[in-house]
């Protein structure tokens, strides 16, 4: 992307396009008090179609947030598309709050330049007005930054729309087989990119704190499992367990240097830390029970994992202090039978997990410092929840009729999205991180 020049300020963005996946967005279940606000068409002058339409864009991410209520492009009062053609009182009449208008202009150079306001309609007052420069195959990326900035100056968090989930689909092929991709995509689903395909299991994609390499596990060679860690842009990845026996569930510490696994090299399933340059282990867990599923403390101290040392699935919780000894396995949670495959929050406040009892299997989230469980989920073979990197969010896989999906669900449990793609199942997603700029 070329720049993004504020009309006040300057801020640069890097981005990159591809192809767009098959898919369709479902907007299960909506929040009540959402913020009505009107996001016009894009005003283009060129002959032809329009390239993109970011309006569009816009729009179904604030939809999908659960936060906005977007008005119907058909209920619109009018279709202005700069500060001079807006009539306020039109849009106060509607009960539009907020009002985004803005236009798409080709540059001599084969590109664009994307415009857009943001106003307050009751004060009649701009809030963000941005001037963005891009290529044509950036342009879809330029609707997500715009949300993003939308979303932050409305709601003071900062948007998670421009990240992007990584999963694993599986394709039923002829007389029995199967074939398994790794994908990232945007947070939207579109714009897939395939990073491995094989004929073999792949599984538990982790991303890096920088958001450009993912750890997974890969069932392929003679079958045992193997942990890669892979770079997204090159494809070149390394090959950092491949131990007698388990190896699994990498999950990446927040400063980027080490791997928290899941390995039976000694004989049972235990967590262990690897350092990522030097490949050295550190043994964290020391039981006869199954220690799987590491997830990182936000702020390095420890991990979550699930083990059923007490006799059931449970999350337990292990300080590792630097330079100093390994604290004691704490149990974080009591209510229902089944709690595993822990997720934090950005901020550690927040622990998103499977919870299950009586073989229904459902997303809550754990507040740390009350202690209060909330079950956010209505299905009942969930799995795999991973958090926005704002905090907002949860994605997470299920099955409906036979098939995996992935679905979105609010942190509060009142919005609810589908991705639905179109052949496959799907599983095992993971939510990027901010990227690096």
């Amino acid at each position: 992307m070329k720049g993004i020049t504020p009309y006040l300020f300057l801020i640069c963005l890097v981005v990159s396009g591809s192809a767009q996946a098959k898919l369709t967005i479902q907007i299960t279940q909506g929040m009540e008090g959402a913020l009505p606000i009107a996001i016009v068409p894009f005003g283009w002058s060129e002959p032809g179609d329009v390239p993109e339409d970011i309006a569009g864009i816009v729009g179904a991410d604030l939809a999908r947030d659960g936060h906005f209520a977007p008005t119907p492009v058909e209920q619109l009062v009018d279709t202005p598309h700069d500060a001079r053609q807006v009539k306020f009182s039109q849009w106060r009449d509607l009960g539009v709050e907020n009002l985004v208008v803005g236009k798409l202009l080709a540059t001599a150079d084969g590109n664009y330049q994307v415009q857009f306001q943001l106003f307050d309609v009751l004060r009649g007052k701009q809030l963000a007005g941005y001037n963005i420069s891009a290529g044509a195959s950036q342009l879809r990326r330029v609707g997500h930054q715009i949300s993003d900035i939308i979303y932050e100056k409305l709601t003071g968090q900062r948007g998670a729309f421009n990240t992007h989930i990584a999963y694993v689909t599986v394709d039923q092929l002829a007389e029995g087989t199967r074939r398994f991709k790794l994908a990232v995509a945007d947070a939207d689903g579109f714009n897939e990119q395939i990073i491995l395909t094989s004929s073999k299991a792949l599984m538990s994609p982790s991303w890096s704190p920088d958001g450009q390499r993912l750890a997974y596990v890969s069932f392929e060679g003679d079958g045992g499992s193997t942990i890669y860690v892979q770079y997204i842009a090159t494809g070149e990845r390394e090959r950092v367990a491949s131990f007698r026996g388990i190896n699994s569930a990498p999950a990446w510490s927040p400063d980027g240097q080490k791997l928290a696994l899941t390995l039976s090299r000694d004989g049972n399933p235990e967590i262990y830390v690897m350092d990522v340059t030097s490949k050295r282990l550190r043994r964290i867990t020391n039981h006869y029970a199954i220690e799987t599923e590491p997830t990182w403390i936000p702020d390095g101290s420890g991990l979550v994992f699930t083990s059923d040392r007490g006799g059931r699935p449970q999350l337990y919780r292990v300080e590792i202090p630097r330079g100093g000894p390994l604290g004691r396995p704490q149990r974080l949670t009591f209510e229902g039978s089944y709690n595993t495959r822990a997720s934090f929050s950005p901020d550690g406040s927040k622990l998103a997990m499977v919870h299950g009892s009586d073989g229904v299997y459902r997303i809550a989230v754990l507040d740390l410092k009350t202690g209060n469980l909330r079950v956010l989920t209505e299905s009942s073979l969930d799995e795999s929840p991973s958090f926005a990197p704002n905090g907002s969010m949860i994605i997470f896989a299920t099955d409906i009729n036979g098939r995996g999906v992935l679905e979105a669900v609010s942190v509060d449990g009142y919005a609810h999205q589908r991705l639905g793609f179109s052949q496959g199942d799907v599983r095992e997603p993971a939510w990027s991180p901010y990227f690096s700029k």
